[in-house]
């Protein structure tokens, strides 16, 4: 973990870094079984606002539903594919027993944001990606931070800057995750982070701190889950 130099701070989210019951809390808070509860194609279709909804995008093939499947400790919750583009709706996961109840809302919602950069998708596809996710973006008001995720074998691209600079713009909160940092050498993962923090520290929506994670190793899991927990 790097944090790039006095950036968009967040007090909650900043004790996180050192307190340890905020390890234990977002265990708990992924320690119950997850499920899926709706695809949203466009915002018609949005669940009514409610709980506190982090969102997770990345370029196709980031790694970003084995990352929500990690957190969540299900396999098969978030659709994988070597297909870029395969998924192209809002999908939205609750933890189990809270899925229709106004009364008993989840204290949180997972949403998985279509997966970026696809070169194979139509145009019309694209675009109709495009508007959804701008259109999430800039209406929902329970939407709390967006992780982006980034390949650590390839670091922030073009089409990366180009998503947070659509963040930037529409001023909602969002935190990098590297994924895959177990295919690199832990020097290069140490190096990468430290580029990463100097490539976002002018950023205003940035939040400063950078997680290293590895899906397979489950490295960083903890440090995001408190992460998590420190934004409900």
């Amino acid at each position: 973990m790097v944090t790039a130099p006095d950036q968009n701070g967040d007090e909650a989210s900043e004790a996180a870094k050192t307190d340890p019951a905020m390890v234990h809390k977002g265990r708990q808070l992924f320690a119950s079984p997850w499920i899926f509860i709706r695809g949203v194609p466009s915002m018609k279709f949005l669940p009514p606002e409610g709980p506190v909804e982090i969102a997770f995008a990345g370029r196709s093939n980031v790694g970003k539903s084995s990352l929500i499947n990690a957190l969540v400790g299900q396999k098969g919750l978030a659709r994988t594919s070597n297909t870029p583009g395969r998924t192209q709706e809002l999908n939205y996961f609750v933890p189990e027993g809270h899925e229709g109840s106004k009364e008993d809302l989840p204290p949180l919602a997972l949403v998985d944001m279509p997966g970026y950069g696809f070169a194979k998708a139509p145009k019309a596809a694209v675009a109709a990606w495009t508007k959804l996710v701008f259109d999430y973006l800039r209406g929902r008001s329970t939407l709390k931070r967006v992780y982006v995720l980034i390949d650590s074998r390839h670091g922030i691209k073009k089409n990366d800057a180009e998503v947070m600079d659509l963040l930037d713009k529409a001023a909602v909160s969002y935190q990098i995750v590297l994924t895959k940092s177990d295919k690199i050498k832990p020097p290069a993962v140490k190096k990468l982070l430290e580029q990463t923090a100097v490539q976002i520290a002018k950023r205003p929506a940035a939040y400063p701190k950078i997680i290293a994670t590895s899906s397979e190793k489950r490295d960083g899991l903890d440090e995001l889950k408190a992460e998590i927990a420190a934004l409900i």
